[in-house]
């Protein structure tokens, strides 16, 4: 299981000491930092699975990593929280909407999907619809990243001296976890492919479930939406740069590395 305790030790280890690295340049207003720990701290459990398929990555054990990489992240945030920020952390979050996205974007769509693949073992019409469904994870990403972009855009007309703060942060993150990420696949001596992947999760921040958790901060808006969408929108764009620099990632170096069993 080399691959998941690359994957593990990438999101949990490497990233928290580069976010520590970053800290003394974050806001001091604890509003504006406990958003940008919340989604830098946070692996991506959703739509890393598109980019790193658009990457030419085999996303399959990825996306069967993602409940492993949900609950460890909502075990380990609090610790992290708290080691960053001390006691201000514990009274300004609230866990109850990490639980409802862990149920409906985690529990729910594999019920759903493992029903599928069901129906599809014993029908040539189950078939047909899970190859229908096949082609929908690219546009449906793009839609609801349509849809949060242009409901929280407002956000940052409010709040632009904490956009200003968190861009040049949200840029380095962008530049080096992929590396980090890279780099713990080489120590692990993973596949080229499995390294990509662990490249893409390392950079991809879960900000699509932290949202509705930064919004129950008390006082959070427009600061803590802001901040987490101007990360969203820096990772957007630098996703595009991934899928075209990653594929050629590994192409001499990890190829013949042993198959993860």
């Amino acid at each position: 299981m080399r691959f998941l305790g690359a994957l593990l030790a990438a999101n949990f280890v490497a990233v928290p000491v580069l976010v520590a690295v970053l800290l003394p340049w974050m806001p001091q207003e604890p509003l504006l930092r406990i958003g940008v720990l919340l989604v830098l701290l946070t692996p991506c459990i959703d739509y890393v699975v598109t980019f790193a398929h658009l990457g030419k990555v085999d996303a399959r054990p990825l996306l069967a990593a993602t409940p492993l990489l949900l609950a460890a992240q909502m075990v380990l945030l609090p610790v992290y929280l708290g080691l960053f920020m001390g006691d201000a952390a514990a009274g300004l979050v609230r866990w109850q909407p990490f639980v409802h996205a862990f149920v409906w974007l985690i529990v729910v769509p594999l019920s759903i999907a493992a029903m599928c693949q069901a129906w599809a073992a014993r029908s040539t019409a189950g078939q047909r619809v899970v190859a229908a469904l096949g082609l929908l994870p690219v546009p449906a990403t793009a839609a609801l990243l349509f849809v949060v972009v242009a409901a929280l855009a407002p956000q940052l007309g409010l709040a632009l001296d904490a956009v200003r703060q968190v861009t040049a942060i949200y840029l380095v993150f962008a530049i080096a976890a992929p590396v980090l990420g890279w780099g713990i696949a080489r120590c692990w001596r993973l596949p080229a492919d499995q390294g990509r992947a662990v490249a893409f999760s390392s950079a991809t921040r879960n900000s699509l479930v932290v949202l509705p958790l930064g919004l129950a901060i008390p006082g959070a808006v427009p600061w803590v939406p802001a901040v987490i969408l101007t990360q969203t929108l820096v990772e957007l764009v630098s996703e595009l740069v991934y899928v075209r620099v990653m594929p050629g990632l590994g192409v001499n170096a990890l190829h013949k590395a042993p198959q993860d069993r």
